[in-house]
């Protein structure tokens, strides 16, 4: 067949516009590096330890009150009443917000460490320390101990592998209500289960206990936040209790009592700074509830201060100022 000029010219259009469209349909060519950029973030997520969301949504074992596995529901769980119709149930709860996060079995994974407490419905309260890893992008619990009833966690920390506690527990002569020796406990995570080490006792709990620490309060009451500012902080300086309540300056005697962790709090002194009626308010709530405080203790790394007042008792919460 022969081809005009006209002809060849129309060949090469039709070419080029089945060339161009062939082009056009190809997918682009992934860029060097490319795929390893999109997977990089939920690589680095399933590395690092659950988040507190996570923790307080995730599914559990090991804990006696609940008998199985469990899940947690923004932080708590209940069972079915031990008596039909009758009010005492199983429950667990997250402990606070105490977390801490770190390789414990060096597989280059961060795990999560939390505190559970179990009870049934009796002045008990069993806490257990629980792992928490993940499968794939799910948390998953490796591994739950138990650490005793009514156990206090005064700080907790990890050194290198090991989760270290400094608790108040129970002593030779404690009543149950009323633990008093202080003691650091540790454990290692091998082959999925939590091995205690050796507990090392250092005294009793006192008014002591507070030296070398300033405190932050971060709640009036278990379930009612303090507002950031004006920030109130306490400290011990010899038999005194002293810091900012809010607008001025304060300081206030302070000793013990028979069991451990009384203590009494004599009249607070201040500065005489005046500021907003919003800051005024805070301090002098503060001032009243410090002035009836009849014990201490520690939730999940937190000093507890109970107080009464009038009728009404409660606990005000504060946090460790943490210092570079």
């Amino acid at each position: 067949m022969t081809l005009t000029s006209n002809g060849f010219r129309a060949a090469g259009a039709v070419l080029l516009v089945a060339g161009s469209l062939a082009c056009q349909s190809r997918p682009p060519e992934p860029k060097p590096g490319a795929a390893a950029t999109a997977t990089a973030p939920e690589a680095a997520a399933e590395r690092s330890a659950p988040t507190l969301a996570e923790l307080k949504n995730a599914t559990y074992q090991g804990v006696e009150e609940a008998g199985g596995p469990f899940t947690l529901t923004s932080g708590r769980w209940e069972g079915k009443p031990f008596v039909e119709g009758g009010a005492s149930v199983p429950s667990v709860t997250f402990a606070r917000d105490f977390r801490l996060a770190g390789d414990l079995d060096g597989d280059g994974r961060e795990e999560a460490v939390v505190l559970l407490a179990g009870g049934t419905g009796g002045t008990g309260e069993m806490s257990y320390l629980a792992v928490v890893g993940r499968s794939g992008a799910q948390a998953k619990n490796i591994a739950t101990a138990p650490v005793g009833d009514r156990v206090q966690l005064r700080q907790g920390r990890l050194e290198g592998r090991r989760v270290v506690l400094e608790v108040v527990q129970g002593g030779e002569g404690d009543a149950g209500c009323c633990p008093g020796d202080l003691v650091t406990r540790s454990w290692e995570l091998k082959a999925g289960s939590l091995e205690e080490g050796a507990p090392a006792r250092s005294g009793r709990l006192s008014v002591e206990a507070l030296a070398g620490t300033e405190w932050v309060l971060r709640a009036w009451a278990w379930d009612e936040p303090a507002p950031a500012k004006p920030e109130v902080t306490l400290k011990l300086d010899g038999n005194r209790l002293v810091g900012g309540a809010g607008c001025n300056n304060y300081f206030a005697t302070v000793k013990g009592g028979d069991a451990p962790g009384d203590l009494r709090v004599g009249p607070a002194g201040a500065t005489r700074k005046m500021c907003p009626e919003t800051e005024m308010a805070v301090e002098t709530r503060f001032l009243q509830q410090l002035g009836g405080v009849r014990q201490m203790r520690f939730v999940a790394g937190q000093l507890g201060l109970s107080y009464q007042k009038g009728q009404a008792f409660g606990v005000m919460l504060f946090e460790r100022r943490v210092t570079p």
